[in-house]
């Protein structure tokens, strides 16, 4: 009996010592917090489905993710930054200045060994890696979505306006808007609350009207606002654009507000990236619709990605990172294709599945691109981009003449700190 009871007790602390190690190993689940925009309905849903996928491979990690809008997130980043009590990892455009904000000033955590361990370079396609490369410091960033930005048009009103087929010039394009114009259509239309909206039409006449080359000094600040002759022209015609064909009031309308507008056959087009097929299939009966690239004759692509970052302050930065590699699998992205883009950021993907004409063409246009520019606010730093907006706003609501908003670019550029 005493042998017995002595046996009892063994089994009893051992048995408590597998309560408290059962207990260590839940406590030791990690928790990874991922910070988002909204994204679409679709999109939303694809992203809680990845979410879902991973976790069932993997017990032991717990992903908490939280969506803001555009601007709330970008300020909740950078109060996070300072307090260190951010995600581990985080949702955020490229370029200098929008991802790059944040790498630059050290929020974000070099992945050059994460990229050699999952032989990124590999699986991504070229255009998605490109923002990576970008930074000072090493590798950040892996690429989560790729969009290419060109002019919806609602076939109907090209008609009615005596327009058969879209320009292929920006001459064409101007003589398709005073076309417009005769027969009382806006010919574009843009929400001016929201500065990025507007500033895609300048960006685009910039290209057309410096070429790329000079494009790409200005927005480098390599070239001279104030007396390159090209840079004063692109804010004439932004006036121009402002004064004639966009569809008015438009500085009180928000980016939802313009879409809207474009949905419901108010204005003609809408300067719009490829996320735009989804919305138009769920407001109307998207063939009603074309597209076509803004006429810049440089053959460039107009473009921007969006990356997942992983924080520099994360304690969970190799779970981060395994996170990132199975969303951005070949298996993963093959079962949300379309989701989030037309095109996947992944090489490898079958398109055979879908079936929207507007889908296709943009595939088609990534396939024939050879080179791209991006948004002025992922190609400047983030106090240039915030001046830029300002000009542009100036001139288009008739405060600030074009030759005055090429001198202030460069007068701003001069006067920055470094």
């Amino acid at each position: 009996m005493k042998h017995l009871g002595k046996a009892a007790r063994w089994a009893s602390t051992l048995a408590a010592v597998a309560l408290l190690c059962a207990g260590s190993v839940a406590q030791a689940k990690t928790t990874l917090k991922v910070w988002t925009i909204p994204w679409s309905d679709d999109g939303r849903a694809a992203f809680q489905g990845m979410i879902s996928d991973y976790t069932a491979k993997h017990p032991d990690v717990d992903v908490k993710w939280e969506t803001r809008g555009i601007d709330e997130h970008k300020t909740a980043l950078r109060v996070a930054m300072q307090s260190g009590q951010g995600p581990d990892l985080y949702y955020m455009w490229g370029g200098l200045g929008l991802g790059g904000e944040f790498a630059i000033a050290g929020a974000s955590a070099p992945l050059d060994q994460a990229y050699a361990k999952y032989k990124w370079d590999d699986r991504f396609s070229t255009p998605a890696l490109s923002d990576s490369k970008r930074y000072p410091g090493g590798r950040h960033g892996v690429p989560f979505v790729i969009h290419g930005e060109g002019l919806y048009y609602n076939k109907a009103l090209f008609a009615k306006a005596g327009i058969a087929q879209p320009p292929k010039s920006y001459d064409e394009l101007v003589a398709d808007a005073e076309k417009l114009k005769a027969a009382h259509i806006p010919a574009i239309v843009f929400g001016g609350s929201v500065n990025w909206h507007l500033m895609r039409l300048m960006d685009e006449i910039l290209e057309a009207k410096c070429g790329a080359a000079k494009h790409d000094e200005l927005t480098s600040m390599k070239a001279s606002w104030a007396t390159e002759p090209c840079a004063t022209a692109s804010f004439v015609e932004l006036k121009k654009w402002a004064d004639n064909y966009m569809l008015k009031p438009f500085m009180g309308l928000a980016d939802d507000q313009a879409q809207g507008l474009f949905y419901a056959g108010r204005t003609a087009m809408a300067l719009e990236g490829d996320w735009f097929v989804g919305m138009i299939k769920s407001h109307t009966d998207i063939s009603n619709f074309g597209l076509f690239l803004f006429p810049t004759g440089t053959q460039r692509l107009y473009f921007f990605s969006e990356y997942f970052y992983v924080s520099s302050k994360s304690p969970n930065k190799e779970a981060a990172e395994d996170f990132l590699n199975f969303i951005t699998s070949p298996e993963e992205q093959q079962k949300y294709l379309g989701k989030f883009s037309s095109i996947s950021v992944v090489k490898t993907v079958d398109y055979k599945s879908d079936s929207v004409d507007l889908d296709k063409q943009w595939r088609q246009i990534f396939a024939d691109s050879k080179d791209t520019y991006a948004n002025g606010d992922q190609a400047f730093p983030l106090d240039v981009t915030t001046e830029y907006w300002r000009i542009i706003n100036q001139v288009a609501s008739d405060a600030m003449q074009p030759a005055d908003a090429a001198k202030g670019m460069q007068t701003f550029i001069a006067n920055r700190k470094h």
